[in-house]
């Protein structure tokens, strides 16, 4: 009866770890958890949004106060960029709350200078294990982008084409890859191939990003979440480290972690 008991404990104890945040150490701060607990957190919170399951943690006056004394590099658990679209709202869509996740948004999720530094921030700073480059369907920037490769463009504002250019060589590479799409059909793999391309992006720009995930200290993984469901579908991790060693086999990668 007793070992039964303690079983019974021990299974409770870890499925809090996994949905509420990270196991609480000596003290008032909290343990980080591993880059893999990290992503079976940010799974867990997922799959609570979309079954209708929500805990909302972390939301209280409480967290509020801690939030106000304590650093956020002792909490976080994970570094998310996404699309600034209205639709994508990172925190509810997780299932977190304060002080869980270091958001960086953007339209079309691009990793430029500005969001590779926030991520370089995120990582090695707020010292969260995991980085998510996380697209979403019906993308309004990868969609303009493919209509512009697409020779279907319009003229857009002076600071925007500068802002998604990031994007073309993904639509490129996407109709590449898939001859047979046309038109508005090649939209959902440059959704896909812009997350690679933001890794690469971010890789190639990033020694202190490629030190971290090489030191399994970190890891770097792409989704895409689907804006009709709430769902995310996770992007294998195996592709991930086949662009950091295409990366690190370029002599164009930068080389120097630390600004002058």
């Amino acid at each position: 009866m007793m070992k039964k008991f303690l079983k019974s404990v021990v299974t409770v104890s870890c499925f809090l770890a996994l949905t509420s945040g990270p196991v609480l150490a000596s003290g008032s701060k909290a343990a980080k958890p591993s880059p893999d607990e990290a992503i079976a957190m940010l799974k867990a919170g997922n799959e609570r949004f979309v079954t209708g399951k929500t805990i909302q943690p972390h939301t209280d006056a409480a967290r509020l106060a801690l939030a106000g004394k304590e650093d956020q590099g002792d909490h976080a658990y994970a570094t998310v960029i996404t699309c600034s679209d209205s639709r994508v709202p990172v925190e509810i869509l997780f299932d977190a709350g304060v002080m869980d996740i270091f958001v960086i948004r953007v339209a079309g999720n691009v990793l430029d200078v500005d969001e590779i530094g926030s991520v370089e921030y995120g990582l090695a700073h707020v010292n969260t294990p995991v980085f998510v480059v996380l697209g979403h369907t019906q993308c309004g920037a990868v969609t303009a982008v493919t209509k512009a490769v697409q020779g279907h463009g319009h003229q857009l504002e002076r600071n925007i084409p500068p802002l998604v250019d990031n994007i073309i060589p993904a639509v490129k590479k996407a109709m590449a890859d898939n001859p047979n799409a046309h038109g508005a059909d090649v939209i959902p793999y440059a959704i896909e191939e812009n997350i690679w391309q933001g890794i690469e992006d971010l890789f190639m720009a990033s020694p202190a990003s490629r030190q971290l995930v090489n030191a399994g200290k970190a890891k770097v993984v792409g989704a895409i979440y689907d804006v009709s469901n709430g769902k995310i579908d996770w992007l294998p991790e195996a592709k991930t480290t086949e662009i950091l060693k295409k990366v690190e086999a370029n002599p164009k990668r930068a080389m120097e972690a630390m600004a002058e």
